[in-house]
């Protein structure tokens, strides 16, 4: 075990010099297109012909195995609970923890963003380059809202349980999968023990199969961090960056807040961890989560950390880690809130108490339904800001 501890620490530091090394070769090229308008044909072929390609190769391999990684995994951890009886209360649990944490996260977002109001400081001239930088992305975005139902009962039964599983998973919407895993899990519990312990044998190998592909990818973390970072930096431009940077150090604050605060308060108080500790222990979590921006390819790793060096048994973590991965959404519903009010404070469109309550509402309902990849929210966004009857420009 120890060893392992090693190797996992030592990824984690080189992906953290992958981090640093790729923030940087991002500013020194995009400085020389800023200084040599020359060049910049042949850096924006490097971002997407070279930069890109590397990355995605790290990130399709750990897409290749979430989808059969949450099915295993949470069927395992059904059909290893044993009985039915013992699923309501771990259920229940599971899925209080996940509300209370992400009505704190947006609340907690909506604070900050009251008390800073950053859209009010952004200058007209910024705003039209934003608008006319951005616009072939958002004009996408709203097509895709577009098709995004409204809450309600029957919206939830086709975001739970649409009439085609195959075609859901294929665009990546996940909670279909898990709800058909926890059937399968389930219906596990009341078979024979023959039986049952087959079908327990088949989940174990599969899961153990995605972990070893997962270990694959993590290979190559370090190098396709790298690259992803200084494709970001190098395609985004620095005078945007700055123009954003109150609304984003306004963002990364509430984050810090609610993850090294409420957060680390509810670890001690439900699990008498230490927060330091724990932190330290799932440094190679954190790392992958912040460099990936998805929860999905975050999950093989989160599940691998948790029973090695968190000691959280296989049930547990095979039940409550891929639920977590969909559902708990803390990040994103404070993000989603966030950007709904700065673009209200950008458009002068006025939210009082209750409306910033419903935002709230709104923000951890809408998060449930976002696939856990990079940029799944925005058509989300855009449904928001079209609910709290924004101006046409602001939803560009």
């Amino acid at each position: 075990m120890t060893s392992a501890h090693n190797a996992s620490d030592r990824l984690a530091a080189r992906v953290m010099w992958g981090m640093g090394l790729g923030m940087a070769a991002g500013a020194v090229l995009r400085g020389l297109g800023n200084y040599l308008p020359s060049m910049e044909g042949p850096l924006g072929w490097l971002a997407t012909e070279v930069l890109d390609p590397v990355g995605l190769v790290f990130l399709r391999t750990l897409f290749f195995v979430v989808v059969p990684l949450i099915f295993a995994s949470l069927a395992l951890g059904v059909v290893q609970l044993g009985r039915l009886a013992a699923l309501g209360p771990l259920a229940g649990r599971t899925f209080l923890l996940f509300v209370a944490n992400m009505s704190v996260g947006v609340g907690l977002g909506l604070l900050v963003m009251n008390a800073v109001r950053p859209g009010e400081r952004l200058g007209e001239e910024t705003r039209v380059v934003l608008l006319e930088k951005y616009a072939p992305e958002a004009a996408q975005t709203k097509e895709r809202a577009a098709t995004q139902p409204r809450l309600g009962p029957r919206a939830l039964v086709e975001m739970f349980m649409p009439a085609n599983l195959l075609r859901s998973v294929v665009d990546f919407q996940v909670l279909p999968l898990i709800v058909f895993a926890l059937l399968v899990g389930m219906a596990g519990t009341q078979m024979t023990e023959v039986r049952r312990v087959g079908l327990r044998e088949f989940l174990e190998t599969t899961t153990e199969l995605m972990t070893r592909i997962v270990h694959f990818a993590m290979r190559l973390a370090p190098y396709a961090v790298a690259a992803l970072l200084a494709s970001v930096v190098l395609r985004a431009g620095l005078d945007i960056l700055k123009a954003l940077s109150l609304f984003v150090v306004c963002v990364l604050t509430a984050m810090a807040v609610h993850l090294f605060g409420t957060m680390s308060l509810l670890l001690r108080l439900l699990s008498r961890r230490r927060p330091g500790a724990f932190f330290g222990a799932v440094r190679t979590v954190l790392v992958t989560a912040f460099s990936t921006s998805s929860s999905s390819a975050t999950l093989p790793t989160s599940i691998q950390v948790s029973q090695e060096k968190l000691g959280v048994s296989s049930s547990t973590a095979g039940f409550v880690l891929p639920l977590g991965a969909t559902l708990n959404m803390s990040g994103t519903a404070l993000y989603e809130g966030c950007v709904v009010l700065f673009v209200a404070q950008v458009f002068g469109v006025p939210l009082d108490v209750s409306s910033q309550l419903l935002l709230l509402l709104l923000a951890v309902l809408s998060a449930v339904a976002v696939a856990g990849i990079p940029g799944a929210s925005l058509p989300l966004i855009v449904g928001l800001m079209t609910s709290f009857g924004f101006p046409r420009r602001g939803l560009r």
